[in-house]
């Protein structure tokens, strides 16, 4: 069975590269932790944690979409809601909220979901971002707990992945034949480091 380890990186989009790293990196304390591009197309990672990154594509044409609050419905073409972060301590979650404030972004109050603590607040992009404290003695990962006044068929099959469901597969590509392409990140390793 296949073992996730996080999420490698999200990848969004900004037109103000300088911005984004002033937020994400001065204010929220986010390490930037490599940077690639060239004119009309950088591409530049921040570390959430030690298996996490959210990267950031700077397009000078790209357009802000309109704020919409979190989880509210919407119609229409659509793919993405908001990210949530998680953080280490309920203090973490006090100081984000007086670190946005003081800096004049909107924030929300504390929430409490009845598993997380939790405020909104929206980047210099216009992201929706959600930053989150697990309550202690409530493990949805351990306990799953499924309320849906009307569960699908598929729901009710329970949290586990059901094996079956897709074909199976016949022919799991050969060692030998494991063809790895170079991509951009690959200047990472090849290219000068401008820091050092």
């Amino acid at each position: 069975m296949i073992k996730y380890n996080g999420i490698n990186h999200l990848a969004m989009a900004t037109d103000d590269m300088d911005r984004t790293i002033m937020f994400w990196r001065d204010l929220l304390g986010m390490r930037l932790v490599a940077g690639l591009g060239k004119p009309g197309a950088r591409h530049y990672f921040f570390e959430i944690s030690t298996t996490d990154l959210i990267a950031f594509f700077e397009w000078p044409e790209v357009e802000r979409v309109p704020e919409k609050d979190h989880g509210y419905p919407v119609k229409g073409p659509f793919i993405f809601d908001h990210v949530s972060f998680g953080v280490e301590t309920q203090d973490n979650l006090w100081e984000l909220k007086d670190k946005l404030e003081a800096a004049d972004f909107w924030v929300s109050e504390v929430v409490n979901h009845g598993f997380i603590y939790s405020i909104y607040a929206f980047d210099p992009n216009g992201i929706p971002i959600e930053f989150s404290w697990n309550i202690s003695d409530v493990d949805i990962r351990k306990d799953p707990v499924m309320v849906d006044r009307v569960p699908s068929d598929i729901t009710f099959e329970g949290p586990e992945p059901r094996p079956g469901r897709w074909p199976e597969v016949k022919a799991p590509t050969p060692v030998q034949d494991r063809q790895i392409y170079p991509g951009q990140g690959y200047d990472l390793i090849e290219k000068k480091n401008k820091w050092q």
